[in-house]
């Protein structure tokens, strides 16, 4: 199965510029005011020839951001880089959205180490959340620590105002059982939401490319499915084919992993049914308390799609808030 993770690839690309021979940079956005263009956290690499991959300012100041970064390169050293609508030479290079930014620019090699940034390229490919951390005592990754910042994925100074912690996320994950058509509506929200959907359903009549084309779909059965596309902390689950032969198999799996999501569509009365199935299992109550069910916030929807607007916001909640 192809990778579906949608990853920026800016420290990656980084990393084999430099090990090209090229020289490299990571700029990272460590600060905003106002409607800068993009959040903080967000990054260009520069390699030394003056090629570019991402962003820090949605095209504003790429321009002056490079100069400078080919500078740092060539130097050796790290350069704090502020622009904001106020600034003669950023006006100048276009940042006219009245927001304002700083930019951390790290060379590789000199400032960045080439072993570290390896590391973080490891993790991400591994899906392990990790955060890199930089200031006076130097850089490190660190994988614990920052509970709250992973669950929002927020990047920012720490209190000190010295210390800046990247985080770096794996990109979200949904996984549909059952390719019905709140399912249609679904998959398209959580797109736009930042998730990578994959739709299961054995049942080749429904989950067929007409009913959800350019889409990612698993005719196996749903554990086997889940089990072969993998569950962890940054994946959702949500179950929607109301039949126990269907669902359970994978609810089963997802019970014994760590996703931070599962909901399974049917009544008050379909879910404690379920409840009593997996209790005869072996399922404890604190394990069946991680089932949403009814799926979704209650917001009185009617129809396939203000279901699953109301499967997302559920999902939303639960991973930024933890409940």
């Amino acid at each position: 199965m192809s990778k579906m993770d949608r990853f920026d690839n800016i420290p990656e690309t980084a990393l084999a510029w430099y090990r090209a021979g090229k020289g490299a940079a990571l700029a990272t956005v460590v600060e905003t005011w106002g409607s800068a263009p993009r959040r903080v956290g967000s990054q260009l690499a520069i390699s030394g020839e003056g090629e570019i991959a991402g962003s820090v300012s949605g095209g504003c100041v790429e321009g002056a951001v490079v100069a400078e970064a080919l500078e740092a390169i060539a130097a050796g050293k790290p350069v704090v880089l502020h622009y904001g609508v106020s600034d003669g030479d950023a006006f100048a290079v276009g940042l006219a959205c009245g927001g304002t930014i700083r930019v951390l620019v790290e060379p590789i090699g000199s400032v960045m180490p080439e072993d570290l940034l390896a590391d973080l390229v490891l993790a991400r490919d591994a899906r392990i959340p990790v955060a890199y951390v930089t200031g006076r005592d130097g850089q490190r990754l660190e994988r614990e620590g920052h509970g709250a910042r992973f669950r929002m994925d927020r990047s920012g100074f720490e209190e000190d105002g010295e210390t800046f912690v990247a985080i770096h996320n794996p990109p979200l994950r949904l996984i549909i059982v059952g390719a019905v058509h709140i399912a249609q509506a679904l998959v398209p929200m959580a797109r736009i939401a930042g998730y990578d959907p994959l739709l299961i359903d054995p049942r080749e009549s429904f989950a067929s490319e007409a009913r959800f084309p350019g889409e990612i779909v698993l005719h196996d059965w749903p554990d086997e499915g889940v089990r072969a596309f993998g569950l962890d902390a940054r994946t959702a689950l949500v179950l929607l084919t109301h039949d126990p032969k269907l669902d359970d198999p994978a609810l089963i799996e997802a019970l014994r992993s760590e996703v931070f999501y599962i909901g399974a569509l049917g009544s008050t009365r379909t879910h404690a049914k379920r409840v009593a199935r997996l209790q005869e299992v072996g399922f404890s109550e604190a394990d069946i308390s991680r089932i949403h069910g009814p799926i979704g916030l209650d917001i009185g929807a009617a129809g396939p799609s203000e279901i699953a607007v109301s499967i997302l916001a559920e999902m939303t909640r639960v991973l930024r808030k933890g409940a």
